[in-house]
């Protein structure tokens, strides 16, 4: 291989020994000339120090120093299974490659060896600038298929050598001892299922987590600059992530504990699978990267290097997770780039190739891939749905006079609907119709609703077939409800005049806040509705409100007034689904709540049907704690009271069971009769009810004569 490489200059053996005399003939002189006077040798002291450094005295030399070989090899790259070509094909095949390994970083330079008659020997090998481009051309193209007669085998040079020197006396490793994390959903065994918030505040130099109790938030851990940028849950709760400028720690269990580090400097952006088992990191800098974690290890899955100048990289997060994070992927243009876990390859070794792509997303719950096209060039626009990895197109619906296009998946993946923007031919009137796709039903067939107005907002139902759209001008707008019925798109109602720009969904179904959040007019109104009815539930006005959240049990909103927007009345407001104002959750400096996450149920849908029916027997138990819950009395008074009430527990269960157990003894000194089983002897026919009637006091006020003189 290194002949290969590197070819060795030799020089003609009398020219060498002519060399050799000249250069003894210029030190001869040079010794004539340097003839000194004096004793001294002049070398240094033995205490001598020399302060000056390499670079100083040979800075601009020392840049011109060859690279290490190790550092060499390691940007290099061998590229096996090539086709081999005579001369003629040669120019066409070089081209070729270099566009395919050129996408990965600067090509310095580049070769492919040939025979005695000019054709290729079947490989070729590219030297980059940059070790990491040659690595992630090794992960992206090694096994890349050509064509049907060449697939690459794609190597760094440095594993040659790598490979060559192994060790034959190999050691096994110690096996390393389990780290338990603990239980790392332990909030979902409180016993009052109190939901879990997190919050910021003081400027971000405070972050606190806290329990949804009642009367006040139960706080469970604060602490000071816990985070130096941002906080976010994982998607299924189990993680608190907090961002710093070296890169990335994960907390959990009861207490908050750090579970992991990511070193990352620079790190601005993060984003987790769907199954918690990934954590993606985007950092800024000279040369902006992505880097995949696996969580558990703590290790480097996949690095990626980001070219910030595009267009579709300016968009957080630049990649997408299927429902099962078996998937990912991101759009480039022209291409999807769709790769697989745990091998962070590209699937099949290939790009998708959609020219004049423009958007895409996964479906919620199945390894579908809807994407839109726009128009060019007389060819209209069209959406296709896509299988993965099979590559199949589910559908393909092709629409005309298009302005833009918005997918919107339903959370159980049953239905897409596309929000068509569109225009008139003379291009100046906006309107908008939805193309709603019934994903489960054969050939997939496509409903449309249309709308004489532009649509500002839209929204599904989390778990039924209703959704709901804003339409009119922005600050005077209506919200119109939909419902699917037996593959019919029916209207259920529509609410004129509103102020809503946004629109919130309760997790549960049924119950929709309509919003008008920082930047309309006039801000901060809630509108709580219940879709069962269609009646409006309550109207609330939180000043300065810019985001609503749900609770993930569909229990409270949160509205959250930022202190970077509103100064003065920086707050939290929890509200109840039906509208009423439970509390105002106050820090100083307010600038972010969010809500904790929760892992979907393990009930069925026949068990949880069965709960909410006999939800009656459990009714009175529940009622009474929330009254004792939603009381005044201090928290030390009713935990005082709670214990004075398992302490009088355990007392009588003691007594009941030393009763039990001096029933012999009785039954000894009363003559062996059982007196615990003899009877009072009253029949309940010859129980007589008495009703008393006692007048502790008469008074007697006359009012009329009052009036009179009064008059």
């Amino acid at each position: 291989m290194a002949d290969v490489m590197a070819q060795e200059v030799q020089m003609d053996p009398g020219v060498e020994m002519d060399h050799e005399v000249e250069m003894e003939q210029e030190v001869e002189m040079e010794e004539e000339e340097c003839t000194f006077s004096g004793d001294s040798d002049y070398s240094d002291d033995s205490d001598f120090v020399d302060d000056v450094s390499e670079d100083e005295l040979l800075g601009d030399l020392l840049k011109q120093k060859p690279a290490e070989p190790s550092d060499v090899n390691a940007k290099a790259i061998v590229v096996d299974g090539i086709p081999k070509v005579g001369p003629e094909r040669l120019p066409k095949l070089s081209n070729l490659l270099h566009n395919i390994f050129g996408k990965f970083g600067t090509v310095v330079s580049s070769g492919i060896p040939k025979d005695a008659d000019g054709k290729t020997l079947g490989y070729a090998f590219f030297d980059f600038s940059d070790a990491n481009a040659a690595l992630e051309a090794v992960k992206d193209k090694d096994g890349f298929k050509l064509d049907k007669a060449h697939k690459f085998r794609v190597n760094v040079v440095s594993d040659f050598t790598k490979y060559a020197n192994v060790d034959e006396n190999m050691e096994i490793p110690k096996k390393e001892p389990f780290n338990y994390l603990g239980n790392l959903l332990s909030f979902l065994e409180d016993e009052n299922c109190n939901d879990q918030f997190c919050s910021m505040f003081d400027e971000g130099m405070m972050t606190g987590i806290y329990g949804n109790s009642q009367p006040e938030p139960t706080v469970i851990a604060e602490r000071q600059r816990w985070t130096e940028r941002n906080v976010r849950w994982s998607p299924l709760g189990a993680y608190f992530a907090t961002v710093h400028t070296k890169g990335i720690a994960l907390w959990g269990g009861s207490e908050f504990k750090r579970i992991q580090r990511f070193n990352h400097p620079g790190v601005i952006f993060i984003d987790f699978s769907p199954c918690e088992k990934y954590l993606v990191t985007l950092s800024q800098g000279d040369t902006p990267a992505v880097i995949i974690w696996e969580i558990l290890n703590g290790m480097k899955k996949r690095v990626f290097t980001i070219d910030m100048s595009q267009e579709e990289n300016l968009r957080w997060p630049i990649f997408k997770w299927s429902h099962d994070g078996k998937y990912f992927a991101r759009g480039l243009k022209g291409v999807i780039q769709v790769y697989e876990t745990p091998t962070m390859t590209l699937l099949d070794k290939k790009s998708i190739s959609i020219p004049n792509i423009s958007h895409f997303c996964w479906s919620p719950k199945s390894n579908l891939l809807a994407y839109w096209v726009a128009e060019q060039d007389q060819i209209p626009a069209r959406v296709v749905i896509l299988n993965i990895p099979s590559r199949t197109e589910l559908r393909v619906k092709i629409l005309f006079n298009v302005q833009d296009i918005r997918l919107h998946w339903h959370n159980e993946g049953r239905f897409l609907c596309v929000k068509v923007d569109r225009y008139n031919k003379t291009k100046k009137i906006h309107y908008s119709t939805f193309e709603i796709f019934h994903i489960n039903e054969k050939q997939v067939p496509v409903d449309i609703v249309e709308l004489k107005e532009q649509v500002q907002a839209f929204a599904w139902e989390p778990t039924g077939n209703k959704f709901c759209c804003l339409h009119g001008i922005p600050g005077y707008t209506s919200a119109s409800f939909y419902e699917i019925k037996n593959l019919k798109v029916e209207l259920l109602s529509t609410l004129e005049r509103k102020s809503a720009s946004h629109l919130f969904w309760s997790p549960a179904g049924q119950f929709i806040v309509l919003a008008s959040v920082e930047g309309n007019n006039p801000p901060g109104i809630l509108e709580f509705i219940d879709t069962g009815d269609m009646s409006v539930m309550h109207i609330g006005e939180h000043i300065g409100a810019g985001c609503v959240e749900w609770d993930p049990t569909g229990r409270y909103v949160v509205s959250t007034a930022n202190y970077w927007v509103q100064k003065e009345d920086a707050a939290a407001w929890f509200w109840t689904f039906q509208g009423k104002l439970l509390r105002k959750f106050t820090r100083d400096k307010l600038i972010l709540i969010q809500w904790r996450p929760k892992p979907p149920t393990l009930l069925s849908p026949e068990q949880v049907k069965k709960i909410k029916k006999d939800h009656k027997k459990y009714s009175k138990g529940f009622e009474a704690k929330d009254r004792l819950l939603h009381s005044r009395v201090s928290k030390e008074i009713l935990d005082k009271r709670r214990e004075l009430m398992d302490s009088y527990t355990e007392y009588r269960q003691k007594c009941s069971a030393q009763y039990q157990q001096d029933t012999p003894y009785r039954r000894e000194l009363r003559n062996d009769v059982n007196t615990d089983e003899i009877e009072c002897g009253v029949i309940d026919d010859e129980w007589t009810e008495v009703k008393v009637e006692s007048l502790f006091s008469e008074e007697n006020e006359v009012i009329a004569d009052d009036k009179k003189g009064k008059e």
